[in-house]
């Protein structure tokens, strides 16, 4: 079925979050802690897209990962932001998203 609406990648946001979350050279229990989780279940289930984070907890994991929301979730949409208008910000971008399709 095609939709006409972007769409979130389960599997593609838990990979993203374990590789930011590597990237920063953070552990599990560290999210955990930081998120107030009872276990670190949760956690691996999103790394391997059985669930998703809750809104709240996607919302902290930007502060924590000291990146927008928008660059933790994976899915459909072509991100558009009017920051990379500005043509330094618009190739640092690209670049981005070169190397995360390399690294996928």
């Amino acid at each position: 079925m095609r939709r006409d609406y972007p769409v979130i990648d389960v599997i593609e946001t838990g990979r993203n979050i374990k590789q930011v979350m590597l990237a920063k050279n953070l552990t599990v229990k560290d999210i955990q802690h930081f998120l107030g989780l009872a276990s670190p279940q949760s956690i691996y289930h999103w790394f391997t897209g059985k669930s998703m984070p809750t809104l709240d907890n996607i919302y902290a994991l930007s502060e924590l990962f000291h990146m927008p929301v928008d660059m933790i979730l994976r899915g459909s949409r072509k991100y558009v932001c009017t920051a990379f208008w500005d043509p330094m910000n618009r190739r640092l971008y690209e670049y981005f998203e070169r190397i995360h399709s390399i690294a996928a």
